[in-house]
């Protein structure tokens, strides 16, 4: 069962989740900055507050499993694990260096508290149906599968077959999460390959659809208690978000899908957080 806590706790815990983003890619010396500030909200509101895993205890059976499918953006996972307890903060000044457990995307055999190894975009959804259904077959009927997507990432056709599969099997401990915010590596989604309308694709698939503002807290964890309570069928929410959230020089721009920062630039990042 989800937490008590507040949306203003959870605020706070995004907020702390974006800083330490910024904090570990320059600890890198770059890193995916522009899909891990647009996802913090979604992260930092699971970890704190619906997700069901102990850091005392991360193989448990009856706990809630996350899949990072969009595996870039391990620079907002590890500092989100790191907060959580599972792994020691000080972790976050060797991400990504040499022989370090914490690279560029997340290895499940290195990282304690991580279920999947993710990078290969179009994977995380399909391993999801397979636990949710492994879950079902071993009895567990409480536990939950949440996978965060990309939406660029939803131009693989292995997403699709895992969505008919998904409500084929009337997977109700399943959530996809599609983080919406309209750009990819590439360029913007629609320019490079549309997929608009994605929630009427995930309706049409047979999917309970919710649509929020990944960027609002409030609407972010309406559109979790929804999630985490209905029944009958997996839930895909649609996260429209901005890419970068945080920090202006970033937010909305191709370019910081990866990139490096100087000093100034640094200080202006860890700035412009702060204010929010």
């Amino acid at each position: 069962m989800p937490r008590n806590v507040t949306v203003d706790e959870l605020k706070a815990k995004a907020k702390e989740l974006r800083l330490n983003i910024i904090k570990t890619a320059n600890y890198a010396g770059s890193g995916h900055v522009g899909g891990s500030l647009s996802a913090a909200d979604f992260i930092a509101a699971l970890y704190f507050k619906y997700l069901n895993v102990d850091k005392d205890n991360p193989d448990m059976f009856e706990r809630d499993r996350f899949i990072l499918s969009k595996g870039h953006c391990a620079l907002a996972y590890v500092p989100a694990l790191a907060m959580a307890g599972f792994v020691p903060m000080e972790s976050l000044e060797h991400f990504n260096h040499y022989e370090s457990a914490y690279g560029m995307h997340p290895d499940s055999r290195k990282i304690r508290g991580c279920d999947a190894s993710t990078g290969s975009l179009g994977h995380g959804l399909p391993m999801g149906v397979g636990m949710a259904l492994g879950l079902r077959y071993q009895g567990n009927t409480t536990s939950k599968v949440v996978v965060l997507m990309g939406d660029g990432e939803q131009n693989e056709g292995s997403v699709w077959e895992a969505a008919m599969a998904g409500a084929h099997y009337k997977l109700q401990n399943l959530i996809a999460i599609v983080d919406r915010n309209k750009l990819m590596i590439d360029g913007p989604t629609e320019q490079v390959m549309g997929i608009d309308p994605i929630d009427k694709k995930y309706e049409a698939f047979g999917w309970h659809v919710i649509v929020c503002n990944g960027n609002d807290m409030q609407d972010v964890d309406r559109a979790l208690s929804e999630a985490w309570a209905h029944e009958g069928k997996p839930v895909a929410i649609i996260s429209n978000t901005e890419k970068g959230y945080g920090v202006k020089r970033f937010q909305g721009k191709v370019p910081w899908h990866y990139g490096s920062m100087n000093s100034d630039l640094y200080k202006e990042a860890i700035a412009d957080i702060e204010s929010l």
